[in-house]
Formats: C-alpha cells, sequence, structure tokens
C-alpha cells in the first residue's frame, strides 16, 4: 500500500491521487464468519492471510485483499458487491464454481440473453452469484 507524509498530503489534489494509486479493499458482511469461511475458503479456494478472530477473516485476491466480517447488517446489499474479471474464462470458471456447489444466479436483464449460468451483454459475459449471507457476486468477462 502507498504511503505518504503529512507534507505531501497538503498538497492541493494529493489525498485524491494517493487514492488512485492505492489497491482498493471490498468489505463483504456476513452474519456468521464460520459459515463464511466454509465458503470462501471451501467452495471458492481462497487462502485466509489474516484474521481478527471471529469478527473477520481477510483474503488475497490477485494484487489486493478483500474482507469478509461479522456484521447486525449482513445481506442488505441487494446489488453485486464483488466482482472477479476472468477474461475469455467465464464460462469454464462458472463450470468449475458449480462443480464444487455453487449455485448461480439467473437474472432477466434488458439487452441481455443467456446460455446455461453465463449472461451475454454484447460482449461482456457475466455469471452471477451469492455467498451464503447473500453477497452478490460474480465472475465477468471484462
Amino acid at each position: 500500500m502507498t504511503e505518504a507524509s503529512s507534507e505531501t498530503l497538503d498538497r492541493p489534489g494529493a489525498a485524491a491521487e494517493l487514492l488512485t494509486r492505492t489497491d482498493a479493499i471490498t468489505n463483504l458482511a456476513v452474519k456468521d464468519l464460520a459459515i463464511a469461511r466454509k465458503f470462501y475458503e471451501g467452495m471458492l479456494g481462497f487462502e485466509c492471510v489474516d484474521s481478527e478472530g471471529d469478527e473477520l477473516a481477510v483474503y488475497q485476491s490477485g494484487r489486493t485483499v478483500f474482507w469478509v466480517y461479522r456484521s447486525e447488517y449482513a445481506g442488505t446489499n441487494r446489488a453485486t458487491a464483488m466482482s472477479w474479471p476472468v477474461g475469455d474464462r467465464v464460462k469454464a470458471v462458472a463450470e468449475a464454481l458449480a462443480a464444487k456447489g455453487v449455485r448461480f444466479e439467473h437474472y432477466d436483464l434488458p439487452g441481455t440473453r443467456r446460455e446455461g449460468d453465463v449472461h451475454f451483454a454484447g460482449d461482456l459475459k457475466i455469471a452471477w452469484f451469492k455467498d451464503p449471507d447473500g453477497n452478490i457476486l460474480n465472475i465477468v468477462s471484462g
């Protein structure tokens, strides 16, 4: 992560510049961290790289991390929370995840068509699924 001194941040526009050069972290709220860990580790294959007891699990994904944390507000987000760009491998990755028990969501969206679990919108391919708390996740070709 990029660090800056307070002198550097006093320069006009410096804070925004710092953010644009820093990897972002996704935060996913869950009700039961033990159940969430079984999903992210067992079904999706992530390795927990850090944790704070029963409150937080941190997972490495590419160059950044995402945090899965316990919250009473888990399951209230009704929009996509996290995406993994997998290029032209959307169908293959969806099939591999389905073989591990991941259940995909099917949506009727204007301007899209669906083949199996993969939605097509022009050249874009997307397959959506949820974690045990209803966080909407996807794999995408873009």
